[in-house]
């Protein structure tokens, strides 16, 4: 897979670059796969719903409304999506339990990290078109992401 500066080069009136200010916490710093999304807010019960699922090399999208007070991500969550399958998490929000989440084979980036666990009310959507700044993320887009940044392929076109 080229590395997304050369996809930004090679296909630049097609491809989306999401806002910057995401961090890399999982123990694969590149990752790319089909889109699958979620919108929550400090609430990860979809997010630990789908972790139970086959990942199938998909990448998990999560619009957390960008809340840094509670994470919606920690290490077992994510070890549940490693296991699974899942080749990584964007989440616009916060993670916890970095240190262990580093050990996994599984992409993850969010925009920072904080130790309140998310709860879990069973609340939240799955298979949404998310707004991520002004990046439209639909399940079915292609992501790939690297240490440059993150960019998505539009659910109807090319793919890398």
């Amino acid at each position: 897979m080229k590395n997304t500066c050369d996809l930004c080069d090679d296909y630049r009136d097609v491809l989306t670059v999401l806002p910057f200010g995401l961090h890399h916490y999982g123990g694969t710093a590149a990752f790319h796969g089909p889109v699958e999304t979620v919108k929550c807010f400090e609430d990860n019960s979809r997010i630990k719903e789908l972790s139970a699922t086959p990942g199938a090399g998909r990448v998990l999208v999560v619009d957390a409304a960008g809340s840094l007070r509670r994470a919606v991500l920690g290490d077992m969550i994510a070890g549940a999506l490693a296991t699974n399958g899942w080749a990584g998490i964007v989440i616009w929000g916060a993670v916890r339990d970095v240190v262990e989440m580093g050990e996994l084979d599984l992409g993850v980036m969010a925009l920072g990290h904080v130790p309140m666990p998310g709860t879990r009310r069973g609340e939240g959507h799955i298979g949404l078109d998310l707004m991520i700044g002004d990046v439209l993320v639909q399940p079915g887009a292609y992501l790939v992401a690297d240490v440059e940044g993150v960019v998505l392929f539009p659910k109807e076109g090319p793919r890398p």
